[in-house]
């Protein structure tokens, strides 16, 4: 089994920024991609961010040009780089990597944003 462990959620203003955190158990070298989701209060999950082990990226529409993931095998990280912050990133951001038929799940970290 493979454990994440997201960090850097908060309290942000409107037009801040935050970078996000996640930190597997063990070596990430074979996972086949791994991403970022966020569920709001009400809403249904949805894909945020996702980066493949070629390094192809790909972004919702509402967060292109303004969040960046990356990886680092190193660090067994991958990481998310909010900014220009709005009110509707409101939400629990979590973490999945995927291996073959496996995916894995952080048990998510709060970014809220004030007006």
């Amino acid at each position: 089994q493979v454990q994440l462990v997201e960090s850097g959620g908060g309290l942000v203003q409107a037009g801040g920024s935050l970078r996000l955190s996640c930190v597997a158990s063990r070596s990430i070298f074979g996972m086949d991609y791994m991403g970022w989701y966020r569920q709001a209060p009400g809403n249904q999950r949805e894909l945020v961010a996702v980066i493949h082990s070629g390094g192809s990226t790909n972004y919702a529409d509402s967060v292109k040009g303004r969040f960046f993931i990356s990886r680092d095998n190193v660090k067994k990280m991958v990481d998310l780089q909010m900014n220009g912050l709005k009110p509707e990133d409101t939400a629990v951001y979590y973490c999945n990597m995927n291996r073959q038929w496996n995916s894995y799940w952080g048990q998510g970290t709060q970014v809220t944003v004030s007006s």
